[in-house]
């Protein structure tokens, strides 16, 4: 697949069949992933590949978490809470370094970790994969950033839900670049 095509054909897919995702597959998004610009060469970028049962584990720290913030929460919100890491068979939540160095400004890492996601999204697609980038709650919670092996204070800035697209998806036009774009002279 061609680099625009792969551009202009990757969407969303929410829906994936239960497959498992082989790891050469993992690796070879992963590689295209860090490939993506980053100001000092710092790759502030972080990835936590779950599969299998570890994803049922964070469903239950998911759950713990919304019980701490929402004690009165209704027994179908915590049972949606708990499936949400069970979307697909491989999920990849992308976090964020905190800069190091006084150089370094947190918004080119957080830029930087965010075209590693967009890269690993393309490789996706160009793999026959389908993908589902998803934050939420969860994204900045404690618990959920702790189990994961994330500081406090670190971004987490992408749950990732990767698998084999169920049927083939309609592709939906997006708006043009025309009415966000200046042109100066």
């Amino acid at each position: 697949m061609e680099i625009l095509e792969a551009i202009h054909t990757r969407q969303s897919i929410p829906t994936v069949k239960p497959d498992q995702v082989p790891k050469e597959l993992v690796e070879k998004i992963l590689s295209a992933a860090v490939q993506a610009p980053n100001h000092h060469r710092v790759r502030p970028w972080r990835f936590i590949v779950l599969e299998g049962s570890t994803r049922e584990r964070l469903g239950e720290v998911m759950v713990q978490s919304l019980l701490k913030r929402q004690p009165d929460v209704k027994a179908e919100i915590l049972e949606i809470e708990r499936a949400k890491p069970l979307r697909a068979p491989l999920l990849i939540v992308v976090g964020v370094d905190k800069p190091a160095d006084l150089k370094v400004v947190e918004i080119e890492n957080v830029c930087a970790a965010a075209a590693a996601t967009q890269n690993l999204l393309l490789a996706a697609h160009g793999l026959g994969l389908g993908a589902y980038w998803r934050t939420g709650p969860a994204a900045y919670d404690p618990e959920v950033k702790a189990f994961l092996g994330f500081a406090q204070d670190q971004h987490l800035i992408a749950f990732l839900y990767i698998g084999y697209p169920v049927a083939e998806f309609t592709l939906h036009q997006r708006p043009g670049y025309e009415d966000r774009t200046t042109w100066m002279e």
